[in-house]
């Protein structure tokens, strides 16, 4: 069987922790701004992890599965 390749779009927006996690960029930070309350902005600053449900799907996609 062949590898599983690696989609390039998802490894620009995903890593991996050293402890398996995936880490990503939270939404909300590009555009329009002047509308979001500055602690809403605050919020967002940062990274997040993929939800536990998310996680084997990104993984496929990452080619890590």
């Amino acid at each position: 069987m062949p590898k599983m390749k690696t989609n390039r779009s998802a490894a620009k927006r995903f890593k991996l922790t050293g402890g398996g996690k995936i880490k990503r960029k939270r939404s909300g930070r590009r555009h329009i701004l002047f509308d979001k309350t500055t602690k809403r902005k605050r919020h967002l600053r940062g990274n997040a992890y993929v939800s536990d449900a998310d996680e084997k799907r990104v993984l496929r996609i990452l080619g890590k599965a």
